[in-house]
């Protein structure tokens, strides 16, 4: 895929579009800033058609803005530890001060996910494959050097997706 352009959203997250061959799915890559080194060098080797949307978000309120912006057809999320699933979490509220002194009330409860590539494994808590349950997309939960990979199978399992 090719790295077309980039740009921070209103609560400060980093963001940038990767477009593949005509045609396929919007697909979202969302890590934490403290994994997302190497996400954009992975994201330019996937093969496939569509288009990616990596968002580097610190919070959930910036993931959930993101979902619910324009709907991809899955999020791959970036987390320590590939995980097949997870537990419903509660998320302390808290106030952050965003971008440009935006304000926002971060935090609240969301539902357990289930991966939706279907391996089995570890199960484990994680907040950001929860907050992507809750808006109804399905989620994907991988570490970080498996990013690629992932995609690429995910794509590979959808019809019209690679």
């Amino acid at each position: 895929m090719q790295h077309t352009r980039t740009w921070s959203d209103i609560y400060g997250s980093a963001c940038a579009e990767f477009e593949g061959r005509a045609g396929g799915h919007v697909w979202m890559v969302a890590a934490p800033p403290e994994l997302a080194g190497a996400l954009a060098a992975l994201l330019d080797n996937v093969d496939g058609k569509g288009r990616v949307v990596l968002v580097v978000h610190d919070g959930l309120t910036p993931l959930l803005a993101a979902l619910q912006d324009g709907p991809p057809r899955g999020v791959l999320v970036v987390a320590p530890a590939a995980l097949a699933a997870g537990p419903a979490v509660t998320v302390a509220e808290r106030v952050v001060e965003g971008a440009g002194g935006t304000q926002y009330t971060e935090g609240g409860t969301f539902p357990a996910w289930v991966g939706a590539d279907g391996h089995s494994g570890q199960d484990g808590e994680c907040p950001a494959a929860s907050a992507a349950a809750s808006v109804g997309v399905p989620v994907v939960v991988t570490a970080p050097d498996s990013v690629q990979a992932a995609l690429e199978a995910w794509m590979a399992r959808t019809p019209h997706g690679r």
